[in-house]
């Protein structure tokens, strides 16, 4: 989930992780160690998750424009902070993205995991958790068949991406209703505060439809919607309420899509593969989905990797993230009527 941080302008993504104690090598030359950083681990060591280990949220702030995304080292700033409100790590220490690692399980399926480090004040290792891409099993052990410290950032990225799903229908400056895979740069659509706006960019990926990255579908009507919507996990929906009935203490509120899956109106779905899609303007915006109400694709120092260089010199704004609504914290839509009573308090 992300928020705007009180001490900072820039946003907080929660990461679910383990620690990584709860994984270690039960065969290889490192037998018994838990997971390291890139450096120090061993192609063809065998790792297992610890019986009853469970993942904890890892607030993970975005850096600074000026901070950069570098690795480590003595003259480089951190990527990363850790945010506020995490279960794990110092508030503000630095967080660094070390490397992406790919464990083969014994039937031959391949996990990703991604390897962050929390260093402290003195640059030295405080803590390292690692965020599987894809579901880790107890009683199972995973071969490490790669390292790669160049292309974890891009799958960090993936991870932090709002996509529409193939078929999506998106409402055009013209009131069309245009399904996402039809649009193309120049198409203009219709905007909730800036109006009809020309469309820069269409990002497009096919990824396993597992972890962090499969899809949630809101059923139609859930939220007043027309048609079913299915989007990333991450991607958040700007609701407005005629009645405050979560009590957040604003009409206008902001909604993670992972966080209202509830088994029925909401569901998540893991399995095959899922065509993803992102739309780029000049600058953040909210646009319709499926007559919802939701945001733009926006390029900061996480989602850069995937958009060209070309096309990032021609957006424009200030690099900062609009902000639309209260976002609502994964507690505050726990209830089970979470869904129900934001469709009843919502107006399009």
């Amino acid at each position: 989930m992300t928020f705007q941080s009180p001490k900072s302008s820039m946003p907080v993504q929660h990461l679910q992780v383990y620690q990584a104690e709860d994984f270690r090598v039960i065969q290889g030359v490192n037998e018994g160690e838990a997971l390291g950083v890139a450096d120090d681990v061993l192609l063809e060591d065998v790792y297992s998750l610890r019986p009853g280990a469970r993942p904890r949220r890892l607030a993970m702030r975005y850096p600074e424009p000026r901070e950069g995304l570098r690795r480590p080292g003595p003259q480089s700033p951190p990527a990363f902070r850790v945010g506020e409100d995490s279960q794990l790590g110092e508030t503000g220490h630095p967080l660094h993205l070390d490397a992406l690692l790919t464990f083969m399980a014994p039937h031959g399926e391949t996990v990703e995991v991604l390897v962050l480090v929390e260093t402290d004040t003195a640059g030295m290792i405080a803590r390292t958790c690692l965020l599987p891409l894809a579901p880790l099993s107890e009683k199972t052990g995973y071969a490490l068949v790669t390292i790669d410290r160049d292309q974890a950032l891009a799958r960090l990225a993936q991870t932090a991406l709002v996509s529409f799903s193939r078929g999506t229908r998106i409402t055009m400056a013209d009131g069309r209703q245009v399904p996402v895979e039809k649009l193309r740069p120049g198409d203009r659509i219709l905007t909730r505060d800036s109006g009809p706006q020309i469309l820069r960019w269409i990002g497009r990926q096919t990824l396993r439809a597992v972890g962090a990255f499969a899809p949630i579908t809101i059923a139609p009507g859930a939220l007043n919607n027309t048609g079913p919507l299915t989007l990333s996990p991450n991607h958040r929906l700007f609701i407005y309420q005629r009645v405050d009935r979560l009590g957040a203490g604003s009409r206008e509120v902001m909604v993670r899509a992972g966080n209202l899956v509830n088994g029925t109106s909401v569901v998540q779905s893991a399995g095959g593969f899922v065509e993803y899609f992102q739309l780029l303007f000049d600058k953040h915006e909210i646009i319709y989905a499926e007559g919802i109400a939701s945001e733009s694709l926006f390029v900061d120092m996480t989602t850069r990797p995937i958009v060209p260089e070309e096309v990032q010199a021609r957006l424009k704004g200030d690099a900062r993230p609009l902000e639309a609504g209260l976002e609502l914290e994964a507690a505050e839509l726990s209830r089970a009527d979470a869904v129900e009573l934001l469709r009843r308090a919502s107006t399009c």
